[in-house]
């Protein structure tokens, strides 16, 4: 019974303790609710989703070509296409503005051109290698300049011829 007494005095005064500090809180409250803040903006109006109709199911799919231009440039038509069963070239690892034409070499009439990679190592080229990454074919070497035939593709589903070339650099 004395446990009993002695325990509901200490939450007695336990509980008389925090009411003495629950007044310094009320004051802060007060205070906090009486400071004035700025005004906010008002949110924005927000407008009704307008729907719309498309009604040009029955056009033309802009995304695909007109059968006009299909007809002109069918694949077919010219039979022109890359060798994909050929074995690739070292030079054709690398895109054609990355090479750099630095020499050329003569040998028992036999014309080679030298062309350096962007990783700085010279390779020796002639005639019927391919070179570049849009399957280019070297037609011939001169002393400044190296012809170049490459096969691109259209767009349209076919390949096309591009020439192009690499100059020599001083």
């Amino acid at each position: 019974m004395m446990v009993r007494v002695l325990s509901l005095l200490v939450l007695t005064l336990v509980l008389a303790a925090c009411g003495t500090r629950m007044r310094d809180l009320d004051q802060y409250v007060a205070d906090v609710k009486s400071r004035t803040f700025g005004q906010l903006e008002p949110l924005p109006e927000i407008r009704p989703y307008e729907t719309f109709t498309y009604d040009a199911y029955d056009l033309r799919d802009p995304f695909t070509p007109s059968s006009s231009i299909m007809a002109e440039r069918r694949p077919s038509a010219n039979g022109l296409r890359p060798n994909f069963d050929r074995r690739r070239e070292p030079l054709e690892a690398f895109p054609l503005d990355a090479l750099r034409m630095v020499g050329t070499l003569e040998r028992s009439e036999n014309q080679f051109g030298l062309i350096q990679d962007a990783t700085g190592l010279v390779h020796r080229v002639q005639p019927g290698n391919y070179i570049g990454q849009n399957y280019g074919e070297i037609t011939s070497i001169a002393e400044n300049k190296i012809q170049v035939l490459e096969i691109v593709a259209d767009g349209l589903g076919g390949w096309m011829e591009r020439d192009a070339g690499l100059n020599l650099t001083d």
